[in-house]
């Protein structure tokens, strides 16, 4: 799919830095970019459930710790 991505000047400019100091092409920074913040969601959203799996089966302990 192709797509427009509409940058400020001040973000142009750190996406050429980047591309730049990597030795990738800007559509690559980019793309990595999403990547990685899609896979950073993903990791929070797997920890936020453990806690709450975590919660759910020591609640009664985290009761008797509270008093």
């Amino acid at each position: 799919m192709a797509m427009t991505l509409r940058l400020d000047d001040d973000e142009a400019a750190l996406l050429k830095a980047m591309a730049e100091r990597e030795g990738i092409s800007q559509h690559e920074v980019a793309r990595r970019a999403i990547v990685e913040r899609a896979e950073r969601d993903d990791l929070h959203l797997a920890v936020e459930a453990a806690g709450k799996r975590a919660v759910t089966r020591y609640a009664e302990l985290l009761d008797r710790l509270s008093r």
